[in-house]
């Protein structure tokens, strides 16, 4: 639960959090990792923590970064073992002072280039400190950041957000949730279940355009003089969910929102994901474009990294090569000829063909050959894959891997293992060919 009073005005707020968390693992853990990502912007400051009610001085945190590249780590130890099942609450009373939003095409700063604001908007991304998933005889999951690529990896939670502003403002409020009563008229309340990650985005220009598919609402939030681009990106959104609910299976929550963002990249989180400003400004009018391609790219993400997650940092192919081969999925379905002419030409064939596809990010060598092994590659593998196994066997078996790890975090090991239970051909020749590591 998190109760946020809000400054739109000097973009800080006072933010009340309470996790109740269920050691789900089989061992008995001493103390509980959480990240706080917001401290890479020296936004965060926290005032107060408790354990089952308890006040808690004597927690690691070095949000200062003294010792490099653990800021973002903050341990609570735990004055009882918790044993396996065990459950226990904490309770964290911290403020936001926002940045500006960086630069995004600064490729030496590793901190998030979405969180904070800029002059039309704010945007509240991995803004929260939360419990890194434990993996027995491992330990806590938590990386360092990158220069490109994702670090996070999140547990499934349930989520209730409530926010208020303290200055009179009222800007339009873009959630990862659904809207949901409020106990008070001061404030509005928002609910996920089962989401890997809330945002918010808050603006006093969005304009709003949506559009139902079966019971889930899609909204599209977009600046003013942005309405075709935003029509098309609403469009592109609910076509891809369609197709995506079909092939793989149905889609979890009662929303979905696209956010135009004011920098120059996309992004997911759940059941929200950002859109580039600078392709909304490059939209000519059809479905080959990078708008469309982007859309359905993370529109998918929405199957592959929020229904299914997987170690971002160490595993990165599981999300991403899944979601750039969602591409394939959608534009074979509503214009194929465009995977011939245009597809693999634009997305994939300039740039160079690596192996490598399970890279961590840490190895990409860059962020093209990153994109390159990770995403592009990693298509083309599932490509090759398809073609080996036959359809009917390949969409069973990612069917039947979004159903047998919806809600958990899936390795590449599990991968496998799911996508042998659906055929007995041989594709180690595939496996040598895209991958460093035998599987």
């Amino acid at each position: 639960m998190l109760d946020v009073q809000f400054n739109y005005s000097n973009k800080s707020a006072l933010v009340s959090e309470t996790i109740a968390y269920t050691n789900l693992s089989n061992e008995t853990l001493t103390s509980l990792v959480l990240a706080v990502e917001s401290t890479c912007t020296h936004s965060f400051g926290l005032n107060a923590l408790f354990v089952d009610g308890q006040p808690v001085t004597n927690y690691l945190f070095d949000p200062q970064n003294v010792q490099a590249y653990i800021r973002h780590r903050l341990e609570v130890p735990l004055a009882q073992p918790l044993p396996p099942n065990g459950q226990v609450t904490l309770a964290l009373d911290f403020g936001l002072i926002l940045p500006q939003v960086a630069n995004y095409d600064d490729e030496t700063d590793l901190c998030s280039q979405i969180f904070g604001y800029t002059a039309r908007q704010v945007n509240l991304v991995d803004w929260y400190p939360f419990i890194v998933p434990y993996i027995p005889g491992k330990g806590w999951v938590l990386h360092n950041p990158w220069y490109y690529g994702e670090h996070l990896t999140y547990e499934a939670a349930d989520f209730d957000v409530s926010v208020a502003f303290t200055d009179g403002s009222n800007p339009v409020i873009a959630s990862s949730g659904a809207e949901a009563p409020s106990a008070t008229g001061a404030s509005r309340r928002f609910t996920l279940e089962a989401g890997r990650t809330f945002a918010l985005s808050f603006s006093t220009e969005y304009e709003v355009a949506a559009t139902n598919v079966g019971d889930v609402t899609i909204y599209s939030y977009y600046f003013p003089s942005y309405p075709i681009p935003a029509n098309a990106v609403l469009q592109a959104t609910a076509n891809s969910f369609q197709i995506y609910s079909q092939r793989y299976g149905p889609y979890p929550h009662k929303t979905l929102s696209v956010v135009q963002g004011d920098f120059d990249d996309g992004m997911e989180f759940s059941a929200l994901y950002f859109h580039s400003k600078g392709i909304y400004n490059n939209y000519d009018g059809t479905l080959v474009n990078h708008l469309t391609a982007v859309s359905v790219h993370e529109t998918a993400h929405q199957w592959w990294f929020e229904q299914v997650a997987n170690d971002q940092g160490f595993e990165p192919w599981l999300d991403e090569s899944l979601a750039t081969y969602s591409e394939i999925v959608f534009y074979e379905t509503v214009a194929p000829e465009a995977l011939t002419s245009w597809w693999w030409t634009y997305r994939f064939d300039p740039y160079q063909q690596l192996d490598q596809v399970d890279t961590r990010i840490y190895e990409g060598e860059g962020q093209r050959l990153y994109w390159n092994k990770v995403y592009l590659n990693g298509a083309h593998f599932l490509q090759d894959l398809r073609a080996r196994i036959g359809d009917d066997a390949f969409f069973a078996f990612l069917q039947d891997y979004l159903a047998q790890m919806r809600g958990k975090i899936a390795t590449s090991a599990d991968f496998f293992a799911i996508l042998r239970q659906h055929t007995s051909a041989d594709y180690s020749d595939i496996i040598g060919k895209y991958f460093k590591n035998p599987h």
